[in-house]
């Protein structure tokens, strides 16, 4: 995926979020329980900071992960 498309993506996917998000949001975004998405988190399959003691996560890693998911995906099939 090219910097266009993500850029793309990025203007229509979660505009209701903001552009860093923490865990709750982000277990809202992607409808799954935040135990969930601390397991994405430490096994690196979205990319985040931690910020004191609670973990950042720019929108745009989240996006580009349901993209690459999503590519993994169709070449399984």
């Amino acid at each position: 995926m090219n910097k266009t498309e993500i850029d793309d993506k990025y203007k229509t996917m979660f505009s209701d979020y903001p552009d860093v998000v923490n865990a709750a949001q982000l277990s809202e975004m992607l409808g799954i329980k935040r135990h969930s998405v601390y397991e994405l988190i430490c096994e690196k399959k979205i990319k985040a900071f931690k910020l004191g003691n609670s973990y950042k996560i720019p929108k745009v890693n989240i996006i580009e992960y349901i993209v690459l998911s999503m590519e993994n995906l169709e070449q399984s099939l």
